[in-house]
């Protein structure tokens, strides 16, 4: 015992012996600076002179005592610090403490301090009090103690690796954010929804993505790879997957300002070293989106998708964003597929893109179907209804845009239509709607290519205004038109016998196969008698016109042939065929299933002008 306490009083006598020099020293450096003695060494940090003096560095300095006492020169008057961190501003402030000179420590410059210190080796071992233990002591009990004070630490030690790495100041920066993140989201989670999975199912029912946090502009100002290594401990210590979306998204936004400028104007050239940049900023930030759907909005996967076709990233980058574009295709707008043909395509815009989107969508659709697992072992839900109908009426519009471009081929055209699910098809309106565009944009298709085209279009599917514009239509095929043709007088003929009552019970039920709609008896009867008011007042303007056109015909004729057969006036007139029975007789000439329709009672009787044609 009496050593014990005898090595406790020693231990405690040098440590006042050292706060005395200590404070010794600190008293003559204070002396020196106000006497305005004349310096006797010249410090060189990073290329800028310091007029100094020897015993106040010597004093707390570790790493200048070893240079003059190693020195081969009885008395050193230059000293040269060409890597101190920080450079000269950090060496400027290391010198005051030296000489006792007040200062303030803030978040912007204790990271420099910090390795200053440490460079210079200020520690305890030279003087009580001394840099280190005082940048430590601020470390811990302000700077790391906040999320936005952690974050400028963190950001200040870009510029100062290795001797951050080093003496491990980056990662105790990036274990404090992580850390206070997760405890600033589980506070916001508690007061907001305490499940997240409601969140999660709220955001996908609405097509939503979380708010970002408050300090998430903060995290926007780092370096990319301090930014990955930050988002990889927030997950590992329970920061959900879905709310790291807004942060990612509001990092690209900052990071990669200015490409959406050239998307559409030509490749424009930008440095080798900034593009470089940009590609490893975009790879990373598309390696770190989330997982589950929804949690990014469709606009913005677009756009990531874009800058990777101008920045020339990976295929598996690209084939990435496709696939997340494809789970939320319902969500898209046509803006979201118009993507430039990587700005040198022979097409205006890229359709094997949009192809290849189309297909991750099906593929997703089938796996749902099947209500099975996919590759994460994840459980895949079938897309409600809702979602294929307007992923059909987007494709359509889609089809109507791209139709126009003139260098667009039959086969690429026809690939990506055949690749709308009939199911997604209500009507064929808007199929019917491209098919035109694309035939009026490229007149000179053979006719065999044309009857590929229109193929694709279901012309039972058709409306009736579809109907009228078809019929009159010149580009379509004649095939096509009598196709047409037929099913339109089938559907008048089905509606006019339902308005008379003697259609059999499941008739309504068949002419309602175009709605998506069930309606009551009473309003299919009401609907089934203004459309047969509408055709009977179409039926009266064509026989019109066609009595116009008949008028027509016998004049001309008359003009010519007028006197050559005089005992021709003398015969009696025929009698009139109606346009209903006449257009009949005609279409089951030119049925195109080689069968008599359906609605046909007994055989059909040749007819005397038989050697005509309807085209």
């Amino acid at each position: 015992m009496v050593d014990l306490d005898d090595e406790r009083g020693v231990g405690s006598m040098n440590s006042k012996k050292k706060e005395l020099l200590s404070t010794a020293m600190e008293r003559t450096s204070e002396w020196i600076f106000s006497q305005e003695i004349p310096s006797d060494v010249t410090v060189h940090a990073a290329g800028t002179p310091f007029a100094l003096h020897k015993f106040p560095l010597v004093s707390k300095c570790g790493y200048i005592r070893k240079l003059v006492s190693e020195s081969s020169e009885a008395d050193l008057s230059d000293i040269e610090l060409v890597d101190v961190p920080g450079g000269a501003e950090a060496f400027e402030l290391a010198a005051k403490f030296c000489y006792g000179i007040n200062f303030e420590i803030s978040t912007e410059n204790i990271a420099t301090l910090r390795c200053a210190a440490e460079y210079l080796e200020m520690t305890e071992d030279y003087a009580v009090g001394n840099l280190v233990g005082r940048t430590e002591a601020y470390l811990k009990e302000v700077a790391l103690k906040s999320l936005a004070g952690a974050i400028t630490v963190l950001h200040r030690t870009e510029s100062l690796f290795p001797i951050a790495e080093k003496m491990k100041l980056v990662s105790r920066c990036i274990d404090a954010i992580a850390f206070l993140a997760c405890k600033e989201s589980q506070f916001s989670m508690t007061a907001g929804n305490e499940d997240g999975n409601a969140i999660i199912s709220s955001m996908a029912s609405h097509h939503k993505s979380p708010f970002a946090e408050w300090w998430a502009e903060d995290l926007t100002i780092l370096r990319i790879d301090i930014f990955q290594r930050v988002l990889i401990a927030m997950t590992a210590r329970g920061y959900k997957q879905y709310a790291l979306g807004p942060i990612l998204m509001l990092y690209a936004q900052k990071s990669l300002r200015g490409l959406q400028d050239i998307f559409g104007k030509g490749r424009k050239k930008i440095e080798p070293e900034q593009e470089h940049k940009k590609r490893v900023i975009l790879e990373t930030i598309v390696g770190l989106l989330p997982r589950e759907k929804n949690t990014m909005s469709v606009s913005f996967l677009s756009m990531l998708l874009r800058a990777a076709m101008y920045l020339e990233t990976t295929v598996a980058c690209r084939l990435d964003l496709e696939k997340r574009m494809g789970l939320q295709l319902p969500q898209a707008v046509l803006d979201d597929l118009l993507i430039p043909y990587s700005f040198t395509g022979d097409t205006l815009f890229d359709v094997d893109t949009v192809q290849r989107i189309m297909t991750n969508y099906l593929e997703y659709e089938m796996d749902g179907r099947r209500f099975g697992f996919n590759a994460d072992e994840e459980y895949v839900s079938p897309p409600p209804p809702s979602d294929t109908e307007r992923v059909g009426k987007l494709m359509e519009n889609y089809l109507a845009e791209i139709a126009s471009d003139r260098n667009l081929s039959v086969s690429r055209f026809i690939n990506l239509a055949e690749l709308v699910p009939e199911q997604a098809r209500l009507t064929e309106d808007g199929m019917y709607r491209a098919i035109d565009i694309y035939l009026k944009a490229h007149p000179s298709l053979s006719e065999l290519e044309r009857k590929k085209v229109c193929s694709l279009m279901d012309c039972q599917k058709l409306s009736r205004e579809a109907c009228a514009h078809a019929a009159q239509n010149d580009r379509l095929p004649v095939q096509t038109v009598v196709q047409v043709l037929y099913y339109e007088q089938q559907r008048m003929r089905d509606t006019m016998n339902g308005s008379l009552g003697g259609e059999s019970p499941a008739a309504p039920r068949k002419l309602n196969v175009y709605s998506t709609d069930i309606h009551p008896v009473s309003d299919d009867l009401s609907r089934l008698k203004r459309e047969n008011e509408d055709l009977k007042i179409e039926l009266v303007k064509m026989k019109m016109r066609l009595r116009e056109i008949e008028k027509s015909t016998l004049k001309s004729a008359g003009g010519s042939s007028a006197g050559s057969t005089p005992s021709s006036a003398d015969k009696p007139p025929l009698p009139r065929k109606s346009f209903i029975n006449s257009m009949s007789k005609k279409l089951g000439r030119l049925y195109p299933f080689g069968i008599a329709p359906p609605n046909a009672k007994g055989k059909m009787k040749p007819s005397k002008d038989r050697r005509h044609s309807i085209s």
